[in-house]
């Protein structure tokens, strides 16, 4: 499924068709690696800054990026898989997009892949069988939920980052009745955004992330149960602290809204960061989502996103591995995460962000317990998608238009449909 933040413009991809082009007629070349990629705004990254320190140690081979626009990525590499004609590497999706590639034979078993022992299992969880006997891709970047805050604000109204939920809320009624900014920068007339950027920003900490997240899974526990009921409780709280007109409000709305400092917190997700670089002439800061009780284990999602595989039909298997074992270096991680602010290597190692912001959202890992989003493995492979619902109805409780018990029950009794642990 496309978020919204791999969303890139016409423009970014034109940058990168130099790569492309230059790629094309190499890709068969003995001592050639050939990447495929939906991250066109990667493109000057890899040939800057990743190809230059991998042929350091290897310079004997040659690699190229060549992205397509992330709206044709799926279909593209699927027409190059079935034709013969797909690089040596493929960047992988998450979860089923990727699992139906391995099931069809296009992806490479990668368990004995030396640098493995670097990823935590949440981290490898995106790109292995449901069984988890056979690992895919490698995992490559995750990244993480938040509050995004205006700095220049909070000092103004002698506000500090919110621990708990109830200093959260009190910062929100103070922003509300004190000032003229709109407390809270969230629409819900593109829908994913109350469900990417509320419910799974803000659940975590209710269902105790990846326990939770397991037992929907395994059938022991139900969306009807008090830690969803409650997690769209605590979303419905949100309305009186929205902007006017929200509902007609879209993401690039909200984004417009923090970055002329006409709202204060903005529920985010790490990839805004480079955006809000680019635009905001304040500084801003970011704070985890907010537990119930000071000491409590917080929780937070540090969602995988992007993994990097292997082509089964490759004739450059050897050097592809050595380009991903070199991936699961400290060396390459510290790169990937200055390169690209808001996009965290999910390997182990520890590493120095320049970036203020993205060190403030990573940080957030030596402090708190990782899940993913908990719609992603296998809960939304039938009819209804359990993402879509998500959307669908954590806006509507946002609106007001549904009850939070409503919402548990539409998204519970849609999993019992066709999910055989929920039935």
């Amino acid at each position: 499924m496309l978020n919204a933040h791999s969303i890139l413009s016409v423009s970014k991809y034109a940058l990168a068709t130099a790569v492309v082009l230059s790629s094309a007629g190499m890709a068969n070349a003995a001592g050639t690696l050939n990447i495929e990629s939906w991250r066109s705004d990667d493109a000057n990254i890899w040939s800057d800054v990743i190809i230059p320190a991998f042929n350091k140690s290897h310079p004997g081979t040659k690699v190229y990026f060549s992205p397509t626009p992330p709206t044709q990525y799926n279909s593209a590499l699927q027409a190059k898989l079935q034709a013969g004609t797909a690089g040596d590497l493929i960047t992988c999706r998450p979860f089923d997009t990727s699992l139906t590639l391995y099931k069809e034979g296009y992806l490479d078993k990668l368990n004995d892949l030396k640098g493995l022992g670097e990823f935590s299992d949440v981290a490898k969880s995106a790109w292995v069988t449901d069984d988890g006997q056979d690992q895919f891709c490698l995992p490559m970047a995750s990244v993480i939920h938040g509050f995004i805050y205006n700095k220049e604000i909070f000092k103004e109204l002698s506000l500090s980052e919110p621990k708990t939920r109830d200093e959260f809320f009190k910062v929100l009624d103070t922003i509300k009745s004190e000032s003229r900014y709109t407390p809270l920068a969230m629409g819900t007339a593109d829908q994913w955004e109350t469900a990417t950027m509320g419910f799974q920003n803000i659940g975590p900490n209710y269902w105790k992330g990846e326990a939770g997240r397991k037992a929907l899974l395994d059938g022991k526990a139900k969306l009807t149960d008090k830690p969803y009921v409650d997690t769209w409780k605590e979303l419905a709280k949100w309305k009186p602290y929205l902007g006017n007109g929200f509902e007609a409000q879209k993401y690039s709305d909200s984004q417009n809204l923090f970055t002329l400092s006409r709202s204060a917190i903005y529920p985010a997700g790490s990839w805004d960061i480079q955006t809000f670089n680019n635009q905001a002439d304040f500084e801003f800061g970011a704070f985890p989502p907010p537990v119930a009780k000071a000491g409590d284990t917080c929780y937070i999602s540090d969602h995988t996103d992007i993994g990097i595989g292997i082509n089964a039909n490759s004739k450059n298997k050897a050097a592809a591995r050595e380009l991903l074992n070199w991936m699961t270096s400290q060396e390459f991680a510290e790169l990937f995460a200055n390169a690209v602010p808001g996009f965290f290597p999910l390997s182990n190692h520890k590493i120095a962000i320049k970036d203020p912001v993205a060190q403030e959202f990573i940080s957030w890992r030596d402090d708190c317990e990782s899940t993913i989003r908990n719609s992603y493995q296998i809960l939304s492979r039938g009819t209804p998608n359990l993402e879509n619902q998500l959307w669908n109805v954590s806006a509507q409780v946002i609106n007001g238009t549904m009850t939070p018990e409503a919402a548990a029950q539409e998204t519970q009794e849609g999993l019992e449909q066709w999910y055989a642990p929920q039935q």
